[in-house]
C-alpha cells in the first residue's frame, strides 16, 4: 500500500526540519526524504563543530547542535524519514495529490511537495593533483567532523573562502601547526575572519603560505609527508604535513529536479517571495535552492520561509477551511497532537 501523507518535504537540513515543525503547528503531516543518510543536511556532513553565530537566541551554537534541536523541536509532530534515498520522479495523479518516486523503490503520495534542497546534490570541488585519491579519506579530508582528529597534527589547509578561514581559526586551538595557502593576500571570507587570521599569523599561530598553489603531494601508501606548493613564477616549497585540507567549495547539481518543469535561475528555483510557491501548484521550495529579489541566503531566512510556505500550503490542502492562527504560546504543542 502507497503511503498518503500531507506534505512531503525533499531535504532534511535545518530548514527542512524547521518546516516539519511549522507544518506540524498547522496540523500537517509530513514525510521527509534526503540523500544522505543522516538528516542534517551541509550541517551535519561537512561543519557539524563549526560554530554558528547568527541564529536567534543563540550567541553561538554549532552546526550538530542546531541539527539536534531542531530534529527534538519537530520529533512530536512523528515525522516519517526517508533517508540514504533521492527522488527521481514527480508526478501528478488523481485526487490532486504527487506521487514521489525515490531511487530505493519506494513511493509516497503527497498533497503538496516542499523543495528544502539546499544545494541540491553536492560534493568538494578536488584539486587537480596526481595520485589524490591514494590519499583522500586517510590523509586528504573535504569535510571536518571532528577537530580532535587533528589534535598535535601539522595541518595544511587550501583555499580562501570562509571555510578555509575558519577552519585555520579553529584548527589553531588544537593542532601542533597549521599553515594555510592561498594564491593571493585578500581572503574571501568573513572581515572578521580574516582580522583574526591576520592576528594569530602575526602571532606566529598561524602560518601564511601566499602567494602559493598546490603542486603535488609526497608520501606513501596514502600518508602524507609534505605538500610541495609553487608560485606562479614556479617557486617552490616543501611543507611538512600529517594533513591536507583542501577548502575549494562545493560543485552543486540539481539533479532529477531539473526535468521537474519548475522556473530555474541560475541552479535555484524562482518561487514568490510571500508563500514560496513555484510556477507550479502544490509545490513550494524553501532554503538556499530558493531565490526570489533581494533573496538573503540565511538559515534564518530559510525558517522564515518554511513558516510561510506551511500557512500556503494548509491552504490547498484544505481548501475553503478557516483556519483560526494562534502564536504558539497561546497554542501549544500538546494541543496539536
Amino acid at each position: 500500500m502507497i503511503p498518503t501523507t500531507d506534505v512531503v518535504i525533499i531535504g532534511a537540513g535545518p530548514v527542512g526540519l524547521f518546516a516539519i515543525f511549522e507544518c506540524g503547528m498547522m496540523r500537517m503531516k509530513c514525510h521527509v526524504v534526503d540523500t544522505l543518510d543522516m538528516v542534517g543536511g551541509q550541517c551535519s556532513a561537512l561543519y557539524p563543530e563549526k560554530p554558528i553565530y547568527d541564529i536567534p537566541a543563540y550567541p553561538k551554537i554549532t552546526a550538530q547542535q542546531l541539527i539536534n534541536n531542531l530534529k527534538e523541536q519537530a520529533s512530536p509532530f512523528k515525522p516519517v524519514y526517508h533517508l540514504g534515498s533521492q527522488v527521481i520522479a514527480l508526478q501528478p495523479v488523481e485526487g490532486g495529490r504527487w506521487s514521489v518516486v525515490l531511487s530505493n523503490g519506494t513511493i509516497i503520495h503527497g498533497k503538496v511537495i516542499i523543495i528544502a534542497a539546499g544545494v541540491g546534490a553536492f560534493g568538494p570541488n578536488r584539486p587537480p593533483l596526481a595520485n589524490l585519491e591514494e590519499y583522500e579519506g586517510k590523509t586528504v579530508f573535504y569535510y571536518i567532523k571532528a577537530r580532535e582528529e587533528f589534535r598535535d597534527k601539522r595541518v595544511v589547509i587550501a583555499g580562501g573562502g570562509d571555510s578555509a578561514v575558519d577552519w585555520a581559526i579553529s584548527l589553531a586551538e588544537v593542532a601542533s601547526k597549521v599553515m594555510i595557502i592561498h594564491r593571493r593576500p585578500k581572503f574571501r571570507a568573513a572581515p572578521e575572519s580574516e582580522a583574526r587570521l591576520h592576528a594569530l599569523a602575526q602571532q606566529g599561530i598561524i602560518d601564511l603560505i601566499i602567494p602559493y598553489q598546490l603542486d603535488r603531494l609526497e608520501g606513501e601508501n596514502g600518508i602524507l609527508e609534505n605538500v610541495i606548493v609553487k608560485t606562479l613564477e614556479g617557486e617552490e616549497k616543501k611543507l611538512e604535513a600529517d594533513y591536507l585540507l583542501p577548502f575549494f567549495g562545493l560543485s552543486m547539481n540539481l539533479g532529477p529536479i531539473v526535468q521537474w518543469g519548475l522556473n530555474l535561475e541560475r541552479n535555484h528555483i524562482a518561487v514568490d517571495p510571500s508563500s514560496c510557491a513555484t510556477n507550479i501548484s502544490g509545490i513550494f521550495a524553501i532554503g538556499d535552492i530558493a531565490t526570489y529579489p533581494h533573496k538573503l541566503k540565511l538559515i534564518l531566512s530559510g525558517f522564515a520561509e518554511a513558516a510561510q510556505t506551511a500557512h500556503a500550503a494548509r491552504a490547498l490542502i484544505h481548501p475553503g477551511e478557516i483556519w483560526h492562527f494562534e502564536y504558539s504560546t497561546t497554542q501549544g504543542v500538546s494541543s496539536l497532537l
